[in-house]
């Protein structure tokens, strides 16, 4: 029985470690968000505020996305919107 309590509780460590390791950007995904800063450079935001931005769409994209994140936002607004309201940008 307290082998059995053991491995529970150490699957359910092991599950909610999980859950807060941080999500890593790999080199698609700094190539996609470098790409959508460059495309929104002219919008009047601050750097920051653009890096931010282009960030949170990117982790809103699936994996899988072929478009970039410029091209994806369009059909996306209430990602848009949630980006916007998390990165500052107004």
């Amino acid at each position: 029985m307290k082998t059995t309590i053991a491995f529970v509780a150490v699957l359910i460590a092991l599950g909610i470690g999980s859950t807060l390791t941080p999500a890593w950007a790999d080199a698609d995904d700094v190539a996609w968000i470098n790409k959508c800063t460059k495309d929104n450079q002219k919008e009047g935001a601050s750097a920051d505020i653009i890096q931010k931005w282009c960030t949170c769409m990117n982790n809103k994209m699936s994996s899988s996305e072929t478009l970039s994140i410029t091209a994806w936002e369009k059909g996306h607004p209430a990602e848009v919107a949630a980006c916007d309201k998390e990165s500052g940008w107004k």
